[in-house]
């Protein structure tokens, strides 16, 4: 049980050693900000709230988001979620995150995401905004 144990602490605490901590804005028509935290190379779950909107209709996302294709440049990324809120459905957002400059904290994204409602039926948000990671040291 202990070896057990072990191992699963340095397992996270490696995982822990490759992950990094990101902010992002994402203006459309159904503007939100997220977080996320990025496990290792590839996996991103990225909790997201709607922004300029009434605290009664406020919106909320949890969305897995995996790396398909990634560069020094850019990352093409695609995934599913949840959302609840004003507007609730499945979410399933594609989108590309490109990182122009040469310190890669600071970028932008483009996304597209069809919304399956639950009650109300679907709708397809597109959006573009600013990102930042933060330094992993």
């Amino acid at each position: 049980m202990k070896k057990l144990v072990l191992i699963a602490f340095f397992g996270l605490f490696s995982l822990s050693a490759f992950s990094q901590t990101t902010i992002t804005f994402h203006q459309s028509n159904l503007p939100f900000l997220g977080v996320n935290y990025q496990f290792g190379e590839r996996f991103i779950p990225e909790f997201r709230i709607g922004t300029d909107t009434y605290f009664e209709n406020l919106s909320a996302e949890l969305a897995a988001n995996y790396i398909f294709k990634k560069t020094d440049r850019f990352e093409f990324y695609g995934g599913a979620g949840l959302r609840v809120g004003s507007f609730d459905g499945i979410v399933v957002p594609v989108g590309l995150n490109i990182y122009p400059f040469e310190q890669k904290d600071f970028g932008f994204h483009i996304e597209g995401a069809p919304i399956v409602g639950f009650n109300d039926g679907s709708l397809f948000r597109g959006s573009f905004g600013l990102r930042y990671r933060f330094s992993k040291n």
